[in-house]
């Protein structure tokens, strides 16, 4: 008989919400289920944005020392070389590398689409980029630049690499979501933020939300069998964004937070484990899927159309770069 105990604790965390997110959760999942590491990925190709630091750069080593082929994205090349050569050195894998490309510009994702796809199959795809902006800012094509690099650039990015994740039957996309969304609900209208409203946490809940929203749409325009979508939250992690949360809220939370490896630890999971293969369009934490809200006025009167609004709109600007 299955031992109910991690079942009933993992409940419990989730109930308690502050259990769940901190290291307290992730250390009581992963002693009571036993987790193991993810197979070898030798043989595998990844693309992920923004691992040059935090979340993205522990992943991206934790994949290379795995055994795959990890390409990162970023924006500067200071920074790009200094990751790599620290990635490097991390995984003892020479199949490191990075393309210069800022996800909030939709000609630049044109160009990194084009390199990825040039070199064959691509298995896993990750969108982490999710900087805080303290300012409002616009991308080059015009939009505000949270929603340019966190929805419009990462949806570009996807469709322009279908055929190659699909080559590898499946492939994977992996979106890194973030505890903000569960504060917002999904409204179109007010999703771009203007000078006058502007917030840089705000703007990004939105964002995570319309995210999760995308992400079950895109479950209706590609078959499982060729790429499957997930979207995934890391817990309350100590990384450079939460730096930039609410003073009060880091303060408090700091003691419990989780180092960047357990923050990243789902996230390698989904890209190796064949869990990750049985469905398409779920919401993860510490290897479980997990409800998307905590609080009833978060849910949407008609996900459906939500989803449909949202896709068609991101279509209508992306079509043309």
């Amino acid at each position: 008989m299955k031992n109910p105990v991690p079942t009933v604790v993992d409940k419990l965390l989730e109930i308690s919400v502050a259990g769940s997110f901190s290291r307290v959760g992730y250390a009581a999942r992963s002693r009571l289920e036993g987790w193991i590491d993810p197979p070898s990925l030798a043989g595998r190709t990844v693309l992920i944005t923004d691992a040059t630091s935090g979340l993205g750069f522990e992943a991206a080593a934790r994949l290379a020392s795995l055994g795959a082929a990890v390409t990162f994205v970023a924006r500067d090349e200071t920074r790009a070389r200094a990751a790599k050569e620290a990635l490097t050195v991390r995984s003892s894998n020479q199949r490191i590398d990075f393309l210069l490309g800022d996800t909030s510009d939709l000609v630049a994702m044109r160009r990194v689409a084009e390199s990825v796809a040039a070199r064959g199959p691509l298995d896993v795809l990750i969108h982490n980029a999710g900087a805080v902006s303290a300012s409002r800012a616009l991308s080059p094509q015009g939009y505000e630049l949270t929603v340019a690099a966190q929805l419009l650039g990462p949806f570009h990015l996807t469709h322009l690499l279908l055929e190659a994740l699909g080559a590898t039957h499946p492939g994977r996309v992996l979106t890194v979501s973030s505890a903000g969304m569960y504060s917002r609900r999904f409204h179109l209208t007010s999703l771009e933020m203007t000078p006058s409203n502007y917030d840089g946490n705000s703007a990004n809940a939105k964002v995570k939300r319309a995210q999760l929203v995308l992400n079950h749409e895109w479950v209706h325009h590609v078959s499982p069998d060729n790429v499957v979508f997930h979207a995934m939250h890391p817990g309350w992690t100590h990384t450079p964004r939460i730096n930039r949360s609410p003073p009060r809220f880091y303060s408090i939370a700091k003691p419990w937070l989780r180092t960047p490896a357990q923050g990243a630890d789902t996230l390698v999971w989904l890209a190796g484990s064949r869990q990750s293969i049985a469905t398409s369009g779920d919401f993860w934490l510490d290897r479980h899927p997990r409800f998307e809200h905590k609080v009833p006025w978060t849910r949407s009167r008609d996900p459906g159309r939500d989803q449909v609004t949202l896709w068609d709109w991101c279509v209508e600007r992306t079509s043309d770069f």
